[in-house]
């Protein structure tokens, strides 16, 4: 009989959501960078990426051992366009829209290139991670598809936040503010 593990998303993707937003607090408060704007960004940021995580990875289900099988191979997806999925591609490209807004507010990534390689690179540990969970009997396999969609949705995000940032009142909530006082009890 096979050993096995299954970690369900809700009881990973609450508790993760809800201390990246504590986290952030504290270190926004220890740097005296506390302001309501700032941390409602990087609570958002965090959220978004608890999304990522279990757009991704979750629900988990591996198995191992005598009973479990031979990985099923024939899931690794390598040939692009050829098995593509249209709506998973979609799916795929809207995951990474956000990215570019997450990193600028974040960490002040602006340029282009940066959110590209980083769509590029995050796409690649999700994948690289999808293939270690496949040869450990999981349920989620790894797509090169699903790798150009994340590029080009990281892409396609900058080219829409850039757009954003015209508008003055997107801009002024994108910028870091002047902290707010931080309140003693």
């Amino acid at each position: 009989m096979p050993t096995g593990l299954e970690v369900p998303a809700l009881p990973v993707m609450i508790p993760l959501g809800v201390g990246l937003m504590i986290a952030a607090a504290v270190v926004l408060r220890r740097r005296g960078e506390w302001a309501r704007g700032r941390f409602v960004a990087l609570s958002l940021a965090g959220w978004y990426a608890v999304a990522v995580l279990g757009a991704t990875m979750l629900p988990m289900r591996l198995s191992w051992g005598a009973g479990a099988g031979e990985p099923e191979l024939f899931r690794i997806l390598l040939i692009p366009f050829v098995t593509m999925q249209p709506s998973d591609f979609v799916l795929n490209v809207g995951m990474t829209l956000p990215l570019a807004a997450a990193l600028h507010v974040v960490f002040g990534v602006r340029d282009r290139k940066r959110v590209v390689l980083t769509g590029f690179l995050l796409s690649l540990v999700i994948e690289t991670t999808q293939l270690m969970m496949l040869l450990l009997h999981g349920s989620r396999w790894p797509d090169t598809n699903d790798l150009i969609a994340n590029t080009l949705g990281a892409w396609l995000g900058w080219l829409a936040f850039q757009r954003l940032l015209t508008i003055p009142a997107v801009r002024r909530a994108a910028e870091p503010r002047q902290a707010e006082p931080a309140v003693r009890s």
